[in-house]
């Protein structure tokens, strides 16, 4: 683990494979295509690591409203995490992904918000750690027991009522976390609508890592965040509440801790415009 106990590194998972305390989680998805994850990951991943696809586990159901990723029956999830030996609150989790912590993040972010602290993010994600000449393997792992008791933060998350009642108070600081043309209304490849929410600002997810992946310092991500480091409150958004959860790890990482989630998100706004 580095300084940041939100974040560990290729080298530190690779000693650290076959630690009893340690359950390693693939979280690999691509929005264009639900299927490439879980193939990718049946063709190779890190050691011992178990398989959560965004869509089945991560998210529930779409509904008219309510966004495109809602979050996931907390019964049903906790039941999974436990049957892949998750013990709370003392094992340790590592999530990885392929696409910046875009989907890894969400598990980190669900984690705590079903109260279990120890997770941890690989930074550089699953191709930082093939580039380093750490082995992978194409078996599946053996079912683990665990125990995964839930316990709810429901202060951590807002849902458009919220949003419409705070955005414009003073302290209050609404962040759009989607690529700046799709934030200025340029292009919108997914949603029916383009633009952003009146009054957020733009604090695009990608910039928390490098283009390998690789997650930027802490000192780096204060510095992103210096303009809102007096904030009271900080409600993130991005198309569905699934990347925002990266600027939710920086603003972790930068010691800023009164950040919540609009479930949501962009797509949730817009239906019901």
């Amino acid at each position: 683990m580095n300084d940041n106990n939100s974040i560990v590194s290729p080298e530190w998972l690779v000693v650290n494979t076959e630690n009893p305390q340690v359950v390693i989680v693939d979280c690999r998805f691509s929005l264009a295509d639900p299927e490439l994850g879980q193939k990718q990951y049946q063709e190779s991943h890190i050691p011992g690591a178990f398989y959560l696809d965004l869509n089945r586990d991560l998210a529930s159901s779409v509904a008219k409203h309510g966004g495109r990723h809602p979050l996931p029956n907390i019964a049903e999830l906790a039941d999974k995490l436990s049957a892949i030996g998750i013990n709370s609150p003392e094992t340790l989790v590592v999530v990885y992904d392929d696409s910046r912590l875009a989907f890894a993040s969400r598990l980190w972010w669900l984690l705590r918000y079903m109260g279990h602290s120890k997770v941890a993010l690989l930074s550089g994600g699953f191709s930082g750690y093939k580039a380093a000449g750490y082995p992978v393997v194409n078996t599946l792992p053996e079912p683990r027991e665990g125990k995964f008791v839930p316990e709810l933060q429901p202060e951590w998350i807002v849902d458009i009522e919220a949003v419409k009642a705070r955005k414009d108070l003073p302290g209050e600081v609404l962040v759009d976390s989607r690529e700046s043309d799709r934030y200025l209304g340029i292009r919108e490849p997914i949603d029916p609508i383009a633009g952003h929410i009146p009054g957020a600002v733009n604090y695009p997810w990608q910039d928390v890592t490098d283009e390998g992946g690789k997650v930027r310092s802490a000192s780096e991500q204060k510095q992103r965040w210096t303009e809102l480091e007096k904030a009271e409150e900080i409600i993130v958004y991005c198309g569905s509440g699934v990347t925002a959860c990266v600027n939710l790890l920086s603003l972790e990482i930068a010691g800023i801790p009164n950040a919540k989630l609009y479930v949501g998100s962009w797509s949730d706004w817009c239906s019901y415009q």
